[in-house]
């Protein structure tokens, strides 16, 4: 079973956090996991079809279903769900997870953990040893790219925009680099692409540009590792 965590620090009332991640249609404008998030009409408890992009031209479909939700008298709030796909081309078979809410002095803790179950067998987690890593960092860009909405007013399509602006001048500039070395040949070349690349990589986003690496991948704390009770007693 493989397992992702991801936390962010949200400066925005948690009652906007919530309708922004718990309403289908604001849900789907941030979270690049998803690429349709459909509401089943009369379901109960809530059911929802998704649909995702695997591959240029390949999208996988499946299903979930709200699990359960809990608020707290000092605001905190938890959402359970489980998840799963009926299509054999998805490598997430089952999976169950939950988001968390936690006001704080702060900001408000957004949090999610969420495990699955590959599908293919032993391919199947062979495979997921880079699809887990992929899918963890697609989780935690898009939490950055919500923060930057309810934060700083970005919208959820303008920060993709700035992001493949960004990603493009950095190639630019690492293409540049290369070809300033041609001519110490190339060695030279090979060496300048890669220092180019390792500094296009560290440089800090700018300040409207989603980025992974401003997310917690780890839990620092028992709250945040230890699943809700509502989840696990389902």
């Amino acid at each position: 079973m493989a397992v992702v965590y991801v936390e962010t620090l949200i400066h925005a009332p948690v009652e906007r956090i919530w309708a922004a991640t718990q309403d289908p249609g604001s849900h789907r404008r941030w979270d690049a996991r998803f690429g349709r998030i459909d509401p089943v009409p009369g379901s109960s408890p809530a059911r929802f079809r998704y649909e995702t992009t695997v591959l240029p031209g390949v999208r996988v479909g499946g299903h979930g279903w709200h699990a359960g939700e809990h608020a707290r008298p000092d605001g905190s709030r938890t959402s359970a769900l489980r998840f799963g796909s009926d299509d054999p081309r998805s490598l997430i078979a089952t999976g169950s997870g939950y988001w968390r809410y936690l006001p704080g002095p702060d900001g408000v803790r957004f949090l999610t953990g969420y495990r699955y179950v590959p599908r293919w067998g032993r391919a199947g987690r062979l495979a997921d040893r880079l699809f887990g890593p992929a899918f963890g960092w697609a989780t935690a860009w898009s939490f950055d790219r919500l923060r930057l909405w309810l934060e700083r007013g970005v919208p959820p399509e303008r920060a993709r925009a700035n992001a493949a602006r960004e990603v493009a001048l950095r190639a630019l500039a690492v293409g540049g680099l290369a070809a300033l070395a041609l001519p110490a040949g190339p060695a030279g070349t090979a060496l300048a692409v890669l220092a180019g690349t390792a500094v296009a990589l560290a440089l800090p986003p700018h300040p409207h540009t989603p980025a992974a690496r401003r997310c917690r991948r780890r839990p620092p704390d028992r709250l945040a590792a230890r699943p809700p009770s509502l989840l696990e007693q389902l």
